[in-house]
């Protein structure tokens, strides 16, 4: 058995789509379900479950039951540098009804702690209620601590299913088609970065620049391109400013530094770090534009899409500047 939390967060507003193992109306249902509420990740310290954990393969599935009180469930994933999983609490093998929540942390330290800070997360990306994480990516190998939660006891089962989405897990991967497309998933940044960024936002105010990561699964042994990345990013309506650029420019990730203003150099060191891994080709293509606001004067704008090929990421900085 799993180890459970016995810590209850929700009030009794939760149990309201408990209604029992038999039928019910269609109508009814429907009404539970629009009444579930959102599945808040553990209390903290995780307690219970740094020990005692079940385990979960890549490529398997395990299946427990709710119980009858809101909880949690662990679950202790082990990996290899740059795996990439799918997540899921599976409609399949999963009682009608149940509402769940994802939570990943990790890696396992020399302490034995998973840490607090939760790596991914999902409430209801899957079947109905139930919870999708579509692709974690993982840049360190170890062990990690996949959490189950729920909303509602209503004392029935659920399947949590690991599945490989790329990266380390694929085995005998075949080379990369000419022209793979990326397809990019957003993900929050390191919390560093983003202290880093705000400070410097904040040295003038006629400069702006701003930090987007997006993850990619990748089933080839041959590493995506940098113009495929690109692409990926342009196609997002927030970037399509840049397309009109014909000429961008392609560098290295040590030459990108010098294109930074001054006071976001010290994050070039920095994301590097966080996303890339030793030896990695990290790679920078840059697209400019420039435009008039009227009486607000001339802004000047560049959009710098950096790949990291082994680890799938790309990390977007697009940094600004304008009269004032």
């Amino acid at each position: 058995m799993a180890v459970r939390s016995a810590v209850l967060w929700m009030s009794a507003v939760g149990l309201l789509g408990a209604c029992g193992e038999g039928l019910a109306p269609v109508g009814d249902e429907a009404m539970a379900t629009a009444r579930q509420s959102l599945v808040s990740p553990p209390p903290t310290p995780l307690g219970g479950f740094t020990s005692y954990l079940r385990t979960l393969t890549v490529g398997g599935a395990v299946q427990s039951n709710t119980g009858t009180l809101p909880d949690y469930e662990g679950y202790k994933l082990t990996v290899a540098a740059h795996t990439q999983v799918a997540l899921e609490v599976t409609h399949l093998g999963t009682g009608m009804g149940v509402d769940t929540g994802l939570f990943v942390y990790g890696p396992k330290d020399a302490s034995g702690s998973y840490g607090t800070r939760v790596l991914f997360q999902d409430d209801d990306s899957g079947y109905g209620e139930l919870s999708k994480i579509a692709l974690a990516t993982f840049d360190d190998a170890g062990e990690y601590l996949v959490v189950v939660g729920w909303s509602n006891g209503l004392g029935k089962q659920y399947r949590l299913q690991a599945s490989c989405a790329g990266g380390a897990c694929v085995s005998s991967p075949p080379a990369a088609p000419a022209g793979a497309p990326v397809t990019l998933a957003q993900f929050p940044t390191e919390p560093s970065l983003q202290a880093q960024l705000a400070t410097a936002n904040a040295y003038r105010e006629d400069m702006w620049s701003y930090l987007d990561r997006y993850d990619f699964a990748w089933s080839y042994s041959t590493p995506a391109t940098l113009d495929a990345a690109a692409a990926a990013v342009l196609a997002k309506s927030e970037y399509k400013g840049y397309r009109s650029d014909a000429a961008p420019v392609t560098a290295t990730y040590a030459a990108f530094q010098s294109r930074m203003y001054l006071q976001y150099q010290s994050l070039h060191p920095a994301i590097l770090a966080a996303y890339g891994d030793s030896g990695e080709n990290v790679q920078v293509k840059s697209y400019s534009r420039q435009f008039s606001t009227g009486p607000n004067g001339d802004n000047w704008r560049t959009l710098n899409i950096i790949l990291f090929p082994s680890s799938f990421h790309v990390i977007v900085y697009e940094q600004t500047a304008h009269e004032i």
